[in-house]
């Protein structure tokens, strides 16, 4: 059985930078050998179409079949999307540190009010910069691929 929209799948995954660097993966060993944390290295499962995945992913599986692997590229477009410029955000130091509650340092992580989260990117003499793009946005994704299961959810009731 090919994957088809609405089908609910769970697929291995191992996701790389172009220069070859894992970021993220399904596989334990692949994260201890790669130097990342093995927290939440769960296969990905989610329904086709729903728009639950990056639509470059949603459409890598489609027309795949259970036990069946792929390696696909990402383009931004289809991923994360580009480095915004209105999403790198100026504050006054003192009010950063009003809100954070801690003084601005280059790679603190802060959440917003709006549930944005942002990264420190540069602290000036009475301002800090603060970057609320998506952490992979703007970059292609190499990612390999395996489903290892497929349920169709459309199945006609009448099916034998």
């Amino acid at each position: 059985m090919s994957v088809e929209d609405s089908d609910r799948i769970v697929v291995e995954y191992i996701g790389r930078f172009a220069d070859g660097t894992v970021f993220s993966t399904s596989r334990q060993e692949v994260a201890i050998k790669h130097g990342l944390t093995t927290e939440g290295c769960d296969p990905l499962v989610f329904t086709v179409g729903s728009e639950e995945v990056i639509e470059g992913l949603d459409q890598a599986v489609r027309g795949l079949s259970t036990g069946e692997e792929t390696t696909v590229e990402i383009p931004p477009e289809a991923a994360y999307g580009p480095v915004r410029n209105d999403r790198i955000r100026e504050y006054d130091c003192e009010t950063f540190e009003g809100m954070v509650g801690e003084p601005p340092s280059v790679g603190l992580h802060v959440e917003a009010e709006n549930g944005l989260h942002g990264d420190v990117v540069a602290v000036h003499n009475n301002t800090v910069e603060v970057d609320f793009n998506h952490e992979l946005a703007g970059k292609t994704l190499y990612f390999e691929l395996q489903i290892t299961d497929c349920q169709s959810t459309t199945e006609s009731i009448y099916s034998n």
